[in-house]
């Protein structure tokens, strides 16, 4: 069982953006600290939700500052990025961390990033298996052309290599790369490629289960080997609280979430005015409290078992943040790594 934090670095209401940020890197030191196998780093742009614009610039400072934890986007969002860019950056991060990176890419919302950033619509709607494919191609071969609808240019050199060691020699194999998955075309197109997913948080064990075996049937029909079907290492979202009371874990949860999960999710614009249907934030908390490791740490390793038994998934990244306060944050990782992992191992 591989245990993670997932980071989204939330601001909650009354603080600021440097608040939430501190917190986001310490609890990130506090995972390497307390044992766990990785951090991930989520990416939002304009809204309080997360206040990370740059998930491999916040990845680039958190592997400098620890030495064995590995540390991911969860997810660089691709329509926003040009994919050879993104490569560069991820490259980047592989060759000087030596191998701890990994790339978590995602298709994001229909936000007003994409008129920012210049996507367009276009971009989220259909754009997403161009721009993979061409990252794909940019983390694996020595050299690459645009060929597509949205990318085109002349063949290039890809410098530096992701398969190339700090001396310059073959070797080393790229960056791992990911793919959120939110429906069967995803999974599919995730498949595909044999790249592993990460499924999100508001999914059930039910739901991710079926995600997973839709990504086997695909896989296999794709012609992949048994031993990469049956070795992709998901990853599965969550939420974690630790408290030594039944109900303690859900009620600081239920008292903190919400206001978050309203000015956040509120702070969203469409880029076409299309209507949205927003969740109830206390609803919502409560459906994560039921579905995730929130409670005592028996409680909590019982039901990242019951996951890992039920979908296959051992990977699992878990907002530890949901507090909205530092030491709290701090203090539910410490326990995280010394009261349920080694119920777990």
């Amino acid at each position: 069982m591989r245990i993670g934090t997932f980071v989204l670095a939330a601001q909650f209401p009354g603080q600021g953006p440097g608040e939430a940020l501190h917190r986001a890197v310490r609890s990130a030191e506090a995972a390497e600290e307390s044992g766990l196998d990785s951090v991930w780093l989520a990416e939002h742009h304009f809204v309080p939700y997360g206040v990370c614009p740059s998930a491999t610039t916040l990845a680039a400072l958190l592997l400098g500052r620890t030495r064995r934890i590995r540390v991911g986007t969860a997810v660089s969002v691709l329509p926003n990025h040009h994919p050879v860019a993104l490569g560069e950056q991820a490259t980047l991060l592989h060759l000087t961390s030596g191998g701890r990176f990994s790339l978590g890419v995602g298709r994001g919302g229909p936000w007003v990033d994409l008129e920012v950033f210049g996507g367009g619509l276009d971009a989220y709607e259909n754009g997403f298996p161009e721009a993979l494919e061409l990252l794909l191609d940019w983390l694996r071969e020595p050299r690459v052309t645009g060929r597509g609808e949205r990318f085109g240019f002349r063949e290039v050199a890809v410098v530096p290599r992701a398969d190339e060691l700090l001396d310059g020699a073959a070797g080393t194999s790229g960056p791992e790369v990911i793919v959120a998955c939110t429906s069967p075309k995803s999974v599919r197109l995730a498949a595909g490629r044999a790249l592993p997913m990460l499924l999100g948080m508001h999914c059930g064990d039910e739901e991710k289960a079926e995600m997973v075996a839709l990504w086997r049937t695909a896989a296999r029909e794709a012609g992949h080997p048994p031993e990469v079907v049956e070795g992709a290492a998901h990853v599965s979202a969550g939420v974690a609280q630790i408290a030594d009371g039944p109900g303690d874990a859900t009620e600081t949860l239920v008292k903190t979430m919400p206001g978050w999960l309203r000015q956040g999710l509120d702070a969203h614009v469409t880029v076409d005015a299309r209507h949205r249907v927003m969740r109830d934030p206390v609803a919502y908390t409560e459906l994560l409290c039921a579905l995730h490791p929130v409670g005592p740490p028996k409680l909590a390793a019982d039901r990242l078992a019951a996951t890992a038994e039920r979908t296959g998934i051992t990977r699992f990244a878990l907002l530890v943040e949901g507090s909205g306060d530092l030491a709290a944050t701090e203090e539910n990782v410490r326990r995280l790594g010394a009261d349920v992992l080694p119920l777990l191992t």
